[in-house]
């Protein structure tokens, strides 16, 4: 075998080896990069269970002025003590068919949600915690103070919690958001059981394995689903989560908005007739679709709270879609890196031959 022969071996060699560690090496970087946390998940779908403000397995119980906007469901149990004087501003559903089906999609979105993929590793400390979008995981949740969610201006944005065992907050603490508002795309999926302290203002739908508690005063813009074991309610607020939505800008045009103007003298006539509503007439004066939970929801103490900037922020400087510049810069660099390495190889080989 000629040199000749010999360097072209070893030029095929080395592409054969060079190619596929260099897509190798790209690929299990991308994997590793954990960009999932910031990048736009979908929502979880909660079917029917997203008529009701509590579901519970076996039983719910209340004490006190509770209020829930929504429906009330139990099943396989049958029992809902507490109601009156405990109010529903939906329907009461006890081991029915409506109750069954809603607790059958509460699973399957307990599911979905548990299985999201891939997410960040939290602390079990969420107070003074500042987050973005994104799924994340905890092993048993506590939050003492104040959570805030920054939405980076993203009406669609979701917040996965994916918890382990079990969520506590502590007395009066608080989940805010920043930068908008979306209480209808967060969820806490606990492997346990859940327990909001007195006077917590919580917000997102709360989907536990097994049993709920709100203590006295807690407030919850979202919905209490417990999937086995009972509901427990003291004077609790309950209202249903809305987000606001992605209106685009209404096009702009070059017609009079007042309607269309004459030249001639005016008329002596009355003036107190009824008036045409043209282009530019009022807008309808229905009711707005505000419930009587308005007071306690992300507009009144969240949206644009007191949250600080402070605290832990994963991702902090990274887009919020997660996509960004990032993989692209990964990409070309170990494109380049691996490039520049086959080269080097090639120029070795080829030295050692001709010396």
């Amino acid at each position: 075998m000629t040199a000749r022969q010999r360097t072209s071996r070893l030029r095929m060699r080395a592409f054969m080896i060079a190619i596929p560690a260099a897509v190798g090496l790209v690929a299990g970087l991308m994997m590793w990069h954990p960009s999932g946390a910031y990048a736009q998940s979908a929502p979880v779908g909660l079917g029917t269970a997203a008529d009701f403000s509590v579901l519970a397995g076996s039983t719910v119980t209340n004490t006190g002025d509770t209020f829930l906007e929504q429906n009330l469901g139990v099943h396989p149990g049958s029992t809902a003590p507490g109601f009156p004087p405990g109010e529903v501003g939906g329907a009461i559903h006890l081991a029915d068919a409506v109750a069954e089906q809603a607790k059958l999609d509460l699973t399957t979105a307990y599911n979905d949600a548990a299985g999201r993929t891939p997410f960040v590793s939290l602390p079990a400390e969420l107070g003074g915690s500042t987050l973005t979008p994104g799924i994340y995981r905890i092993a048993a949740a506590q939050l003492t103070g104040q959570l805030t969610l920054d939405l980076q201006e993203n009406p669609e944005a979701v917040f996965i919690f994916q918890i382990d065992s079990t969520l506590i907050t502590a007395s009066n603490s608080s989940v805010i958001f920043i930068n908008g508002s979306s209480p209808c795309n967060v969820y806490w999926q606990v492997g346990s059981s859940a327990t909001l302290g007195t006077g917590s203002d919580f917000i997102g739908n709360i989907m536990a394995s097994t049993a709920i508690t709100m203590n006295t005063g807690a407030t919850l813009e979202g919905r209490a689903l417990a999937q086995t074991a009972a509901v427990t309610l003291d004077d609790n607020t309950i209202t249903e989560p809305e987000c606001a939505p992605d209106v685009p800008p209404s096009p702009t045009t070059d017609a009079p908005t007042d309607g269309p103007t004459t030249d001639g003298p005016p008329t002596d006539g009355p003036t107190g007739g009824p008036t045409t509503n043209g282009p530019g007439g009022p807008t309808s004066g229905g009711p707005s679709n505000g419930g009587p939970g308005d007071g306690n929801g992300s507009d009144g103490n969240g949206s644009d709270g007191n949250g600080s900037d402070s605290g832990f922020k994963p991702g902090a400087g990274l887009a919020a879609t997660g996509g960004g510049a990032w993989p692209v810069i990964v990409t070309a660099g170990l494109a380049l890196a691996a490039v520049g390495g086959l080269f080097v190889l090639l120029a070795w080989r080829r030295a050692r031959l001709e010396s």
